[in-house]
């Protein structure tokens, strides 16, 4: 992370200091630098799983920052791609990177779209919603769907419990916590707060079939399960 690319402590500091929104105008110009860019390793994997789930025509990547997961629109849609996000700053990025998307500044949990894409992605943003507002936010997207549109995102196993990340992880929510309590504007950011049980069963509420596809290319844990799952929400 502390690389001369990257942002230093101080930066990432006050960003953490900030709201969302203004927190990652802030990191914009450095982000792709950061861990918390989605890996092309993911990125390419999710690819391969999706192009046997289409064909598909128009996409929209939902908090899609700096454009990482607009590549992947591009590979497996034959039609216009879109990214949404709400930060300024990630937008300018995302152009500079993809001029000819459509990229449009605005809520994800207000999204301003007819029923106009037949798939929808997102990477590593759900962190940045709270459990609550996990069903607005499937409900905002599968409005943006076409009839039998797709919705699907990645999920990784969870950490053993016990194992250096699973500590790691829930030292980082407990931390974002107490920093919530004592210092406002909250800065909203989640490792543990996506659970796959709850999230199924959010988005059939917001009119989705679900299904599980694995993703194969990052290969399978010691008990056979796969490392990372593609979650594949259609529309009726």
């Amino acid at each position: 992370m502390f690389t001369p690319q990257g942002p230093s402590l101080r930066e990432l500091t006050v960003q953490a200091l900030s709201s969302v929104e203004h927190g990652y105008d802030l990191l914009a110009d450095k982000f792709d630098a950061t861990p918390f860019r989605t890996s092309d390793r993911l990125l390419t994997a999710v690819t391969r799983t999706l192009e046997g789930l289409g064909p598909f025509d128009s996409g929209l990547d939902v908090c899609c920052g700096t454009g990482a997961g607009l590549g992947v629109l591009r590979a497996v849609c034959a039609g216009r791609v879109t990214g949404v996000d709400f930060s300024t700053g990630m937008l300018t990025r995302a152009r500079e990177a993809h001029p000819t998307a459509g990229l449009v500044r605005a809520d994800a949990l207000a999204l301003p779209f007819a029923p106009a894409f037949d798939l929808a992605v997102s990477f590593g943003a759900f962190g940045h919603f709270l459990p609550e507002e996990q069903r607005t936010l499937f409900a905002q997207v599968h409005a943006s769907l076409r009839p039998g549109g797709t919705f699907a995102f990645p999920v990784a196993a969870p950490p053993p419990v016990g194992s250096r990340l699973y500590w790691t992880l829930w030292g980082f929510d407990a931390t974002m916590r107490v920093r919530n309590a004592l210092w406002r504007p909250p800065f909203v950011m989640y490792y543990r707060t996506f659970r796959l049980a709850d999230v199924r069963g959010s988005l059939a509420e917001a009119g989705f079939d679900v299904s599980l596809a694995p993703v194969e290319t990052l290969g399978r844990r010691d008990d056979g399960s796969p490392r990372c799952r593609l979650v594949v929400a259609r529309k009726r």
